[in-house]
């Protein structure tokens, strides 16, 4: 698949006459939870030429690529990109920790990687986890039978959220590294360990009955991480100069002059 992937990628810098900077693949495979029929996920950074930039009307930021069932590809400008990552945009920040990389040819995503400690915003980023856990978490409760990636699609978020409290940085992007970073239950970690094995030795649509354990560990953290919300503040924002640096040189980098 990967040879497919970078022909597709090849394909649209040339219909859409742009460099990719950076692909990665997101998701579950990128999560590390990826069951035998899951999707791909290629997610992209790329650059026009500079002329594209010196205009004054809004332009299209963005690239939808509907291959198939199978592959999905989508990318971000990188002006998007920058302005996305100011705002300390968890999505790509962990575009950019991906341990599934097909391209990385410029030096942008490395410098972006630098720069998180000037930019991440740890309290945003929990509410971002959070919100996604709380609903993933409604909808399996309301419900008997509950697909075994649903749990994943709660716990992986709530793992964050532990991560960024305790290590105020942004989670890495793969589960068994949120499961390492925690002290958990050990009959909590049996549990998940026995759903984690089903999820990636079965298919997408492989359903369970609902575990206790794992919903009230749920249910216990989405409760804690809404009270914690109440009582940290908001950091200060970051500044515009260091991305319009790093835009400005990318350019320069990719294009000359």
């Amino acid at each position: 698949m990967q040879v497919e992937i970078m022909k597709k990628l090849d394909v649209i810098e040339k219909e859409n006459n742009i460099k990719i900077l950076y692909a990665i693949e997101s998701g579950s495979r990128g999560w590390g939870f990826a069951s035998k029929d899951s999707d791909y996920d290629v997610r992209f950074i790329y650059i026009h030429p500079t002329d594209w930039y010196l205009s004054i009307e809004d332009k299209k930021d963005f690239i939808e690529v509907p291959i198939n069932d199978l592959l999905d590809i989508n990318g971000w400008d990188i002006k998007k990109a920058l302005l996305q990552y100011k705002k300390s945009n968890p999505t790509l920040l962990e575009w950019l920790s991906s341990p599934i990389v097909y391209t990385e040819d410029s030096s942008a995503a490395q410098r972006m990687r630098d720069l998180l400690p000037y930019y991440f915003s740890p309290v945003p980023t929990i509410y971002h986890y959070l919100h996604i856990a709380r609903n993933k978490y409604e909808e399996i409760m309301s419900t008997e039978q509950v697909k075994i990636k649903r749990y994943f699609y709660i716990l992986r978020p709530i793992l964050a959220c532990m991560w960024i409290e305790k290590n105020n940085t942004m989670p890495p992007m793969e589960f068994s590294k949120l499961m390492a970073a925690q002290q958990l239950d050990g009959i909590l970690v049996n549990e998940i360990n026995k759903l984690l094995e089903k999820k990636t030795s079965g298919l997408e649509i492989d359903i369970e009955p609902k575990s206790p354990i794992i919903t009230d560990f749920l249910k216990r953290k989405i409760y804690y991480y809404e009270q914690y919300l109440k009582t940290v503040r908001k950091e200060k924002t970051s500044d515009y100069n260091l991305l319009n640096a790093l835009f400005r040189e990318i350019l320069k980098e990719v294009w000359g002059g």
